[in-house]
């Protein structure tokens, strides 16, 4: 016996044998049919009590006809699934995510948004439960299903991924809703109180309308208020000089220690960052640390300071910060280990003019079976799968040189519609549908289309192509006049495109050699089309400060190529870099003398910079590479995107460089200039010599970079002498008058080491040029070897 179900706007074909047809049946049926459709209606117990089956019979007076006995269903009937106004509380299987705050050490995604949970410490919420990771944004979208999450996520279907998309499939109670309203006002879905008065249906699934019940914790720190504040839990004052109590990074709510545990979970989403604000790493505001908290704050502050805090304003600040430096003690909480920071950047692509085809379509693949709705887009060299219908962001972008085929699925059984294919590539199968589901024409005239962007054009075509898309030759400074001739890359370097070095601030790198010398180079591949106009203007300063700079310590530029729609970046080809050098070394910390070897390399790279009056301005281990794998290898200075031409008094206001390697000037939006690379050597010796960064989880990252209160645990400073510290305190100041020039630092007496120069002069030698170390040096440092026997 051949039937359909309809739920709402939903029909679904059902078969039972006419033997086994009863009442109980057709309710399991019913239950099949909702589950499958509707995963969310899982959550009711006991659903085949607590539904009701009505027939359709358009001839009687009342068109629902309640389905009381097998008889009443026939072949080709249209049974409507109601749920019973009965449905109450004690049904409900809701539970909510128990939400924390957590630091990850390795990158992590939102499992909500699929976006990467960005910052240093403290990026997203976990739940204790389930183990589901999340930004705080996210976590009041999510559903009260901690425990059914890993179950369904990879039978969820696409009606329930459409309703947390904005699709335009309807939810259980939407079509709930539309199957009743022909019923008695006794027999209407139970709904949320606030739901009753104003009858409206916001697409959500069903627990989430019934109770609200995820709780978010607050980001708390440590932080240090310049005026008298009062917790805003207990309402009294906290009281002390600095680290007085905890803030909300978030929502600037205030408190004791003693009150943390007791204060709600309720912290508001985060709010959206102004543009004028930095973002660390996308989630940490950097706001200046004499701000006024917030707004909420302030109506608890005090009209005057105290006493007490108006003397310790009246302390002079760089005494203060001497003796906060200088001091080797451990704070409350330990360091945040050193890890590889992740740059935001968004996936955003300029939409193309030649567009083939676009519309929503639903995917998959045979490593995931969560299914993705997407808005495609096909031009003549990629399928991107973006976001939304008018935004730049984008999810995916499958170039058409990456695929192999594509696919029709053949009818899974006699009679259903053809409506998926599949597109092979080297190390993935996507499968692709249409949005509805039944409309398998659609699918095919895509599939079609995709077939038709992967056919070789003709010759005529393909040549006219080629003179648009002719390569010109911007920078050559390989003194070869054929390079400067050729009208392809491919003419002089052979790409690897499977030899992938790193990807860096606008493109992705990748090996190469060069065809008729031999040598190995790396290639940067930056499509034009996926930055702005202000970022293709900091490439093009990174390429002329590398055009001007012939020195060992910095890395060589080759050649540059432009395309109309590619840039081709030629340089020399490094083994690794120095942060991945500290991370695998045998305690996570370099020895005191590699890092004076290593420092020295630095400080010299950078005098010649400065000299030219070039500021780095993104100084950090991973813009050091390394030449050789050896112990004591070379080090040249790369990635000059943020770096400026800049004298010793013109100054600069704009924000630059990682926001864990930053002076407080750039963080406060004041002038800055040479200065801020020798901050970034002092943080560099700071976590060579330690393996943490100098900052701990407890305070907030802005707050102790602009009172550079840094700390030096026992662990493992007791093991170093006092002048690492002192060089470290000296560059690490908050006035960037006061930090040394390099040539200062360079004359510091912990890198004026006997060993450390032996170790440049053996390094010099290998490379066959003296530049680390000066002729005039060598009488002093023999008479030291004398009279101390060595």
């Amino acid at each position: 016996l051949e039937f359909h179900f309809q739920i709402g706007f939903h029909r679904e074909p059902v078969a039972i044998r006419r033997a086994e047809l009863s009442v109980t049946a057709l309710k399991e049926a019913a239950v099949a049919v909702l589950e499958k459709q509707f995963p969310q209606a899982q959550i009711c117990l006991r659903l085949a009590q607590q539904i009701y089956l009505f027939h359709h019979h358009p001839t009687s007076d009342n068109i629902l006809q309640v389905v009381k006995s097998p008889e009443d269903v026939r072949e080709g009937s249209l049974i409507e699934i109601v749920l019973s106004s009965e449905f109450g509380d004690e049904n409900m299987k809701i539970r909510p995510h128990t939400l924390s705050v957590h630091s990850y050490r390795s990158p992590a995604f939102c499992d909500y948004c699929g976006e990467m949970l960005w910052g240093i410490v403290r990026q997203g919420l976990r739940c204790d439960g389930c183990g589901q990771n999340y930004h705080k944004r996210c976590a009041y979208k999510i559903p009260n299903d901690c425990t059914l999450v890993r179950k369904r996520k990879a039978s969820v279907s696409t009606s329930l991924q459409t309703n947390w998309n904005g699709g335009s499939t309807l939810s259980l109670q939407d079509s709930v809703a539309s199957s009743v309203s022909s019923l008695s006002r006794n027999e209407v879905v139970s709904l949320h109180p606030s739901q009753r008065s104003s009858r409206t249906y916001s697409c959500r699934p069903l627990w989430m309308e019934r109770s609200p019940a995820i709780r978010v914790p607050h980001t708390f720190q440590v932080h240090t208020y310049t005026r008298p504040t009062v917790c805003m839990h207990c309402k009294k004052l906290l009281k002390g000089f600095f680290k007085q109590g905890l803030q909300c990074k978030d929502c600037k709510f205030n408190c004791h220690k003693r009150c943390k545990n007791e204060v709600p979970a309720n912290c508001p989403e985060e709010e959206t960052k102004k543009s004028g604000n930095i973002v660390l790493a996308n989630n940490t505001t950097l706001s200046r640390a004499n701000k006024s908290t917030s707004r909420t704050q302030g109506h608890y502050d005090a009209v005057a300071p105290s006493t007490v805090e108006q003397n310790a304003r009246s302390m002079d600040e760089d005494e203060q910060t001497e003796n906060n430096m200088m001091a080797v003690e451990s704070s409350d909480a330990p360091n945040i280990p050193l890890m590889r920071v992740v740059q935001s950047i968004k996936q955003t692509k300029k939409r193309s003019s030649t567009v083939l085809k676009d519309g929503w379509l639903i995917h998959f693949t045979n490593k995931d079976a969560m299914c993705k709705r997407h808005y495609w887009r096909l031009d003549t060299k990629s399928i991107t799968m973006y976001r939304s219908e008018t935004g730049a962001n984008y999810f995916k972008e499958i170039q058409l040189s990456e695929i192999l085929s594509t696919v029709m699925v053949s009818r899974l059984q006699p009679g259903e519609p053809l409506h998926f294919f599949k597109i092979l590539t080297s190390g993935l199968e996507l499968l692709v549908r249409d949005d509805t589901g039944e409309m398998s024409q659609n699918v095919i005239d895509w599939h079609t289309k995709i077939y038709q962007a992967l056919t070789p054009v003709d010759k005529q075509q393909d040549s006219a192509v080629g003179v648009k898309r002719k390569v010109s030759v911007m920078i050559s400074l390989t003194r070869d006049p054929e390079d400067s001739k050729a009208t392809d890359i491919s003419q002089i370097y052979q790409v690897f495109p499977d030899e992938v070095l790193g990807s860096g601030q606008f493109g992705i790198v990748y090996g190469g050699k060069h065809r008729k010398r031999c040598f190995d180079v790396a290639i940067k591949v930056v499509d034009k089309l996926r930055f702005q106009h202000k970022e293709e203007s900091q490439l093009r300063t990174e390429v002329q400060i590398l055009e001007t700079l012939d020195h060992p310590g910095i890395v060589k530029l080759f050649n540059m190529f432009e395309t109309p729609e590619q840039i081709f970046v030629v340089m020399e080809k490094l083994r690794g870099d120095m942060l991945e050098m500290i991370l695998s070394s045998e305690r996570g910390r370099l020895p005191e003398r590699i890092t004076k070897f290593l420092i020295s390399q630095i400080l010299i790279a950078l005098r010649c910079l400065h000299k030219q009056n070039i500021v780095h301005c993104d100084l950090k281990p991973e813009n050091v590479l390394l030449s050789s794998d050896d112990p004591f290898p070379q080090l040249k200075l790369c990635d000059f995107g943020f770096a400026r031409i800049i004298g010793q008094k013109s100054f600069r206001r704009s924000v630059v460089g990682t926001p864990a390697y930053l002076a407080p000037e750039v963080l406060r939006k004041e002038c800055y200039n040479r200065s801020l690379d020798m901050w970034s050597v002092g943080v560099i010796i700071y976590v060579s010599l330690s393996g943490t960064f100098p900052f701990n989880e407890d305070e907030d990252i802005n707050q102790q970079i602009q009172n550079a209160a840094f700390m030096y645990p026992p662990n493992p400073w007791s093991e170093m002498g006092t002048d690492s510290v002192d060089l470290i305190a000296s560059l690490l100041q908050v006035k960037k008058r006061k930090r040394p020039s390099v040539d200062k630092t360079l004359s510091h007496i912990w890198l004026q080491d006997y060993q450390c120069w032996q170790d440049l002069r053996q390094l010099e030698k290998q490379v066959g040029k003296r530049y680390l170390t000066h002729e005039s040096d060598d009488e002093r440092w023999e008479n030291y070897r004398r009279e101390h026997e060595m």
